[in-house]
């Protein structure tokens, strides 16, 4: 519990309370903190010195991952928890006890990387604009990550309470060792799905992010506050996406950042993939493309500094809202996936800050219900097919809702949200409907 948290009330159910006090999160704010400043540190330094190229974007996420593991080691611990599977009481097992299974994992998990990889040769798109960074990073990581697994595997299999995981059933099947956990097989294969789709994607964006930041000219932004929004916009996006990517690429059970699963449902899969390349349906020419003969907030509010001026400011803290909402992660964050449940930060006053916000700014930034054109069957197509938009987040939403429902620590959670949230708490008030009580004992 936080400082603070619990201050007692007379009225039952408030927020923070004794009476209703909001769950445990499954995250402390420091690590994410910590990689921030990490960041922080590095983007200070590569300014004075002008290092805005690609290599430089991966550094900036060494100084972002590095704080980020050492805090959640040294000062929560994470190590220890339980949810890693590991039992840190008893001394490992001797290496022939285990040797047979290491290799039988590492096999299946080879043979899942070679998947991957099949994939990202035979989809063209990874080889073109950003994406084709991308491929030059894992071309150079692939021969070190094969080599590094065969120590890591052997050290962690003596460790883990059941070393038996679904890259073990997929070894399992390949090698032809008797009946196999087809359960275990399938979650794998999720797993790795969401890990091969958005660790690239991720990757492909780091430098553009980077380099803005970067190069930005604070004497002109400070001059002007278009600019100035842009470029605080731009440090917004550059936090989130290098605490997601570190995010995706430190999925490990010692740091207790593992996948616990992927979203089993079609549904899920379909929401989240339609938002992103080469299935997103938002691009330009796409049937969710709502642009049409629009202008950006700063067109449309030119000449009126006051209104550009506010219209910035709400961009630039709707972004701040979206890149915190990352940020609580630490080293978690992933599309897709349970790897425990926030309560703290923004997920204390929403369960989709990120998507809430996110929304919220495309409505603002690009006015839909503007347009050149002076048509109005545009502007009645551009605000439907934004609402559209918001309508596919919001069905995201819901399938994640449904995908960590299976946890009972996100059913308390979404039930002390439905008590205590704003949006909930504003609905109730206006229907007159009285606060569903706590269970007993909080």
């Amino acid at each position: 519990m936080e400082q603070g948290e619990q201050t007692r009330t007379d009225r039952p159910g408030a927020p923070g309370t004794t009476a209703d006090p909001r769950p445990p999160s499954a995250v402390s704010g420091g690590g994410g903190l910590a990689g921030l400043a990490g960041l922080a540190g590095w983007m200070l330094l590569a300014r004075s010195f002008g290092m805005d190229g690609p290599l430089a974007a991966l550094v900036a996420l060494v100084a972002c991952g590095v704080p980020m593991v050492l805090w959640s080691l040294l000062v929560d611990r994470v190590h220890r928890s339980p949810t890693t599977g590991i039992d840190w009481t008893v001394p490992p097992r001797p290496w022939r006890d285990t040797l047979d299974t290491s290799l039988t994992k590492l096999a299946g998990l080879w043979s899942t990387w070679c998947a991957i990889a099949i994939f990202y040769a035979c989809g063209r798109w990874y080889w073109e604009g950003g994406y084709a960074f991308a491929m030059g990073f894992f071309t150079v990581a692939a021969p070190v990550l094969v080599v590094l697994s065969i120590p890591y595997v052997l050290w962690l299999d003596r460790r883990l309470i059941e070393p038996r995981d679904g890259a073990f059933a997929l070894g399992a099947l390949l090698l032809g060792q008797g009946e196999v956990d087809r359960e275990a097989l399938a979650e794998h294969a999720r797993q790795w799905a969401v890990k091969g789709f958005f660790t690239a994607f991720m990757i492909s964006i780091v430098p553009g992010n980077y380099g803005n930041v970067v190069r930005g000219d604070l004497g002109v932004a400070l001059a002007d506050p278009v600019s100035l929004t842009q470029w605080l916009i731009a440090v917004m996006f550059l936090i989130d996406v290098a605490m997601a990517t570190v995010g995706y690429l430190l999925t490990m059970k010692p740091l207790d950042a593992h996948i616990r699963s992927a979203n089993p449902y079609a549904a899920g899969w379909a929401a989240a993939l339609i938002c992103y390349p080469p299935f997103i349906l938002m691009g330009q020419g796409g049937p969710l493309y709502y642009h049409t003969g629009t202008q950006e907030w700063s067109a449309w509010l030119a000449g009126h500094p006051i209104a550009l001026a506010l219209a910035g400011a709400g961009l630039v803290a709707l972004t701040a809202i979206y890149a915190w909402a990352t940020v609580a992660f630490g080293l978690r964050f992933s599309n897709l996936t349970h790897r425990g449940i926030l309560t703290h930060g923004p997920y204390r006053w929403s369960k989709h800050p990120a998507y809430l916000s996110k929304n919220l700014f495309w409505w603002l930034s690009s006015m839909p219900f503007l347009v050149t054109t002076g048509s109005m069957t545009d502007m009645v197509r551009n605000t439907v097919t934004i609402a559209a938009v918001s309508g596919v987040y919001y069905w995201r939403a819901r399938t994640e809702e449904r995908h960590l429902g299976a946890d009972p620590a996100y059913r308390d959670y979404a039930a002390w949200m439905d008590r205590n949230a704003p949006l909930p708490r504003l609905l109730r008030r206006i229907g007159g409907a009285p606060a569903p009580l706590p269970r007993a004992g909080g």
